[in-house]
């Protein structure tokens, strides 16, 4: 007998599917709010392919409202996808839903990963996920990524290397003498932020980068 349910669910993955972005968003609010595991292998191979962000979000969401153990085996087996986007955006409901049993996919690689956004997205979920007591080892790996790509990039890896504390600091002082200006700067404006969290991102870059441009490191005066 097939039940009102079913029949709203068979609806719902259907229209995860559809060419419309408005009808695509309904279905995973829907998905959301009446959770059931038949939704999240849809979701999450929707994910890898949903164009529009907003959409995309809610899938998201949809996915944090079903229990960790349905959702955590599909989406670490997207973090190990070719496409970038199937690895950005299971990274990104990882470091959602926030259990922990997903650090081991956290790899080196996946902080280094040659795609900004797969990237930015690791970084997230790494500082949510790292262990107690694995901050600093975690520091260092992020570290050498300071000065990479633009602005949007730059940010994300501060607010990710501040969001793990004091941790960092041996790292970001290392990183003050390294022979690239972007690598230096980056750390000075990344630890600014640290001390002085009200400091904003662009004062803090312009303040690092004129430090770097009169030949400084920053480490003057400790």
């Amino acid at each position: 007998m097939t039940t009102r349910q079913d029949t709203d669910t068979a609806r719902a993955l259907r229209e995860l599917e559809d060419g419309r972005p408005s009808v695509r968003l309904r279905a995973a609010l829907a998905a959301g709010t009446t959770p059931d595991p038949r939704f999240v292998d849809k979701l999450i191979e929707r994910c890898a392919v949903e164009p529009e962000f907003f959409v995309r979000d809610t899938l998201t969401w949809a996915l944090t409202r079903h229990p960790a153990s349905v959702t955590l085996p599909g989406l670490l087996r997207q973090v190990r996808s070719e496409r970038a986007q199937a690895r950005s955006q299971a990274l990104h409901t990882l470091s959602k839903i926030g259990d922990r049993q997903a650090w081991p996919v956290i790899t080196r690689a996946l902080l280094s990963d040659a795609d900004d956004e797969v990237a930015r997205s690791a970084w997230r979920a790494a500082v949510v996920l790292v262990p107690e007591g694995g901050e600093p080892e975690l520091a260092e790996v992020l570290a050498t990524q300071l000065g990479r790509g633009g602005r949007e990039t730059h940010l994300s890896l501060s607010r990710a290397l501040v969001a793990l504390g004091e941790a960092v600091l041996p790292a970001l002082r290392a990183a003050t003498t390294a022979t690239d200006r972007r690598v230096r700067a980056h750390a000075l404006a990344t630890e600014r932020l640290l001390r002085d969290p009200d400091a904003g991102f662009e004062f803090a870059i312009e303040e690092a980068k004129r430090v770097v441009a009169l030949g400084g490191s920053g480490q003057e005066g400790r």
